[in-house]
């Protein structure tokens, strides 16, 4: 059992124990009768939105700390390119980059959906599954393969990819509690052991939150650290609760990591071209956009090495980043320097306040780096292996559920030293 400071475990016992949450019926029948836990020890996978990897020596983490001295964890992890939300989520849960998977940022237009605009935002897009077919994710592969899932927000369970939610989800709602979203993890790990989900997806959202509104070297930013970690101690707790200890694997990651930024380090491309015929996808550590009628002289006037910046055609974006030939892609990008925003006047007025953190940035700056921790009896204790890529997480998952994993980006040789029998 793993060993957690003894100022985590008050609470935990009575939280396993409470009503709280009331979980949402199935939404549908699964697909097949379902794999048996004794084949498949339940896997959970937590993604920290926003923890950079340094966060973990700041000493604020103890029960993340433990998992990683008494499990295993990569150097580091690298996200994908654009090191944003949306986009690397889908990627840890698909195998495969955002050129691929098709959610190349969290704002986009498709030519084969015409008229319609996605926003992470609105849930009509968010729900509908023509924005998310590119890529298939494990849960749908779950329950294809005869298994349950549940997700306790991810980005892409609220719509039917590939015909299937998981069995058990619940809308975003950023207004759910850290301690309430782990209340009602292990409720669904509460149930009989034939309803009982094969793979659960856990999502918290509030350090990102405090290092965009403050900063990542800030107080605020510490004390959500703080929140975080207790209810991942919650978690451990509750899971020892009910008879799981031994049972349940977990990987934490996060989508990527965060810079400092700040007013003084805003460039609004206003001040170069008339930016009113520029259609932008987006605005913040790079600025993606088309042009539209009349716009064009404008878009290829910021072509070229600016101060702050870079401003390219798709085609011309390194091919190290492995972005840019999707559809879905805007035809121009301007890619600031690290803790640079490029923006537009129009845009952070829409905003309305002004960041103290950003990511988006490349994805190989260390800055943008997030963890890789991972424990339970399918891994091995006290591992360190070398940094990896969040396309290698996903063969890893589906090794240890013992699914066949779909296509994928990822190399499973990079993670095969972290498994106890390998």
């Amino acid at each position: 059992m793993l060993r957690l400071p003894a100022a985590l475990l008050g609470a935990a016992l009575a939280l396993a124990g409470c009503a709280g949450i009331p979980a949402p019926a199935p939404t549908a029948a699964p697909l097949h009768a379902g794999l048996p836990l004794e084949a498949t020890a339940p896997l959970i996978l937590v993604s920290i939105d926003g923890f950079r990897n340094d966060y973990l020596e700041r000493g604020l983490t103890p029960a993340l700390s433990a998992l990683a001295r008494d499990g295993v964890r990569a150097e580091y992890m690298r996200p994908s390119y654009p090191s944003i939300t949306f986009p690397n989520h889908y990627t840890l849960v698909t195998g495969l980059r955002p050129d691929h998977h098709g959610v190349i940022a969290n704002f986009m237009t498709d030519p084969s959906i015409p008229g319609v605009r996605f926003s992470m935002f609105d849930p009509a897009t968010v729900g509908d599954e023509r924005w998310w077919d590119d890529g298939k994710p494990l849960w749908t592969s779950v329950r294809e393969q005869g298994g349950r899932a549940a997700a306790m927000f991810w980005v892409g369970s609220e719509a039917p990819v590939h015909g299937a939610r998981p069995e058990y989800w619940r809308p975003f709602d950023i207004k759910v509690s850290s301690e309430d979203r782990v209340r009602q993890v292990l409720e669904w790990l509460a149930l009989p052991a034939a309803e009982r989900p094969h793979f659960i997806t856990l999502y918290f959202d509030r350090v990102d939150s405090m290092g965009h509104e403050h900063g990542p070297d800030s107080p605020e930013l510490d004390q959500a650290l703080g929140e975080v970690d207790s209810a991942l101690g919650h978690l451990l707790q509750g899971i020892d609760a009910l008879g799981l200890g031994q049972r349940v694997n977990l990987v934490v990651v996060s989508d990527h990591g965060m810079a400092a930024t700040g007013p003084e380090q805003e460039f609004f491309l206003d001040d170069l071209v008339d930016v009113s015929r520029l259609d932008f996808g987006w605005t913040g550590a790079y600025a993606s956009f088309d042009a539209l009628p009349g716009g064009e002289v404008a878009a290829r006037q910021l072509l070229g090495r600016h101060e702050h910046m870079d401003c390219m055609t798709r085609g011309q974006i390194p091919a190290r980043f492995e972005y840019g030939r999707h559809r879905r892609v805007p035809a121009y990008i301007c890619i600031g320097d690290p803790g640079w925003q490029i923006t537009t006047r129009a845009a952070m007025q829409r905003k309305g306040h002004r960041l103290r953190g950003e990511h988006g940035y490349d994805n190989q700056l260390p800055d943008m780096r997030s963890p890789f921790i991972a424990h339970g009896p399918a891994f091995g204790q006290g591992v360190v292996i070398a940094p990896i890529d969040n396309v290698d997480v996903y063969p890893l998952l589906a090794r240890v559920l013992g699914i066949a994993p779909g296509a994928n980006d990822g190399d499973a040789a990079r993670t095969a030293a972290t498994l106890r029998d390998r």
